[in-house]
């Protein structure tokens, strides 16, 4: 289910037996990129508190400069962030630094956001909410070169894969839909002509599988298609 309330609080700590199987002292530090300062601070204390020192920022451009220095070569970004959204600043750090290891660290689980974020080269994209547990297992496989996903996240990428994708015409009309523009208003934008524009609404509509623009845009925010 699309959850659009980031909340770590529920986030259980890991058992000393657990720590000991699964997180012996490591020698790693994970740099967390978060936009918000209240959950930076208690992702910091939560991977503290499972022996990693991690750094904390909000600026691609610091966590870029840790991977340069040597400090740090894992990276766990969020998704939305009003300086450079996740995805943008993924490509942004790999193409300088390859070497890099991404993890998407959301709490948007709509499968166009997956399916980006993937593709931008993150090797895991991880939920906010999960487990201690389970997201040192994903530091540790990440960090050594692995990739890991959870069933679900695989499940909506799965979905992905069997969907029409939307033209970047389409996605264009759609994000103007988003913003409550009628079709005329929509033409006047894109410099196109009122009937193509309902010819691609009534496109996008069949690959959306809705019948009118209220449930396309809702569909679209669910999906990650647009982002208001």
């Amino acid at each position: 289910m699309w959850n659009n309330t980031c909340d770590w609080q529920g986030m259980a700590l890991a058992s000393p037996r657990t720590l000991e199987l699964i997180s012996p002292r490591p020698v790693l530090m994970p740099c967390i990129l978060d936009d918000d300062p209240s959950q930076l601070e208690l992702l910091t204390e939560q991977v503290a508190s499972v022996g990693f020192e991690a750094a904390a920022t909000s600026d691609p451009e610091e966590a870029l400069q840790l991977i340069r220095s040597g400090r740090s070569r894992l990276i766990l970004v969020d998704v939305h962030m009003p300086q450079m959204d996740g995805i943008s600043a993924t490509e942004k750090l790999l193409e300088e630094m390859p070497e890099a290891r991404i993890i998407m660290l959301t709490c948007y689980d709509g499968d166009e956001y997956i399916h980006r974020g993937l593709r931008a080269g993150a090797r895991s994209y991880v939920l906010k909410g999960t487990t201690i547990e389970n997201l040192i297992e994903v530091i540790h496989t990440v960090y050594y070169g692995g990739r890991r996903l959870s069933p679900e996240i695989a499940a909506k990428l799965a979905d992905h894969v069997h969907r029409t994708e939307l033209t970047p015409r389409e996605l264009e009309v759609l994000r103007e839909m988003a913003k409550g523009k009628t079709n005329e208003e929509i033409a006047s934008g894109l410099n196109i002509a009122p009937g193509t524009v309902k010819t691609h609404i009534n496109r996008l509509l069949g690959k959306l599988q809705v019948s009118d623009r209220t449930q396309a845009v809702i569909v679209a925010i669910k999906r990650g298609l647009v982002h208001l």
